[in-house]
């Protein structure tokens, strides 16, 4: 009898613990799985308005054996100011988006947001609209978007025509 009783009593702790793993297993999958901050895909306004109210910088970079000195905002600050990226410091379901920038002729880059953000990888990338003292031509404009820091120059992108934030898979 105590031998039957033993058995029942662990058969009973094994479907009680049973029953509560899923549960735990379910709360785990919510915390990894919460929804995304922000609605996906956003589509960042690029037109003079968007960028008027922004800091220009001056910036130095090397494209294909030729120093470009350019004028226009940080990427970051193009990004806050249309709020698809938060002026805090990224946490959470910020950290999983990434910014795809398309240009007219099909060429394509991305960045993480993380990459971007000053408290995190700090990148300094630009859109730029004016390089050695004139507005950009029709070959790598009106637009462009320059990386100084990148060791090749492959993720600066001409002809941007769009830049969308995107939250991954």
């Amino acid at each position: 009898m105590v031998r039957g009783l033993h058995l029942s009593a662990l058969l009973l702790c094994a479907t009680a613990v049973h029953a509560q793993a899923p549960e735990a297993h379910d709360h785990a999958a919510h915390q990894r799985a919460a929804p995304p901050a922000d609605p996906s895909p956003v589509v960042v306004p690029l037109d003079a308005a968007a960028r008027a109210t922004l800091t220009r910088h001056t910036v130095e970079a090397t494209a294909h054996g030729q120093t470009l000195r350019c004028e226009g905002v940080s990427l970051a600050a193009l990004l806050q100011s249309s709020g698809a990226m938060p002026d805090a410091p990224l946490r959470g379901a910020h950290l999983d988006r990434y910014v795809l920038v398309s240009a007219r002729d099909g060429y394509r880059a991305v960045f993480s947001l993380g990459e971007l953000d000053a408290t995190l990888g700090n990148r300094g990338v630009y859109l730029v609209d004016r390089c050695d003292g004139a507005p950009l031509d029709a070959d790598n404009g009106p637009l462009r978007l320059l990386v100084p820091d990148d060791t090749r120059p492959a993720r600066g992108v001409r002809q941007v025509e769009r830049i969308t934030i995107i939250a991954a898979p």
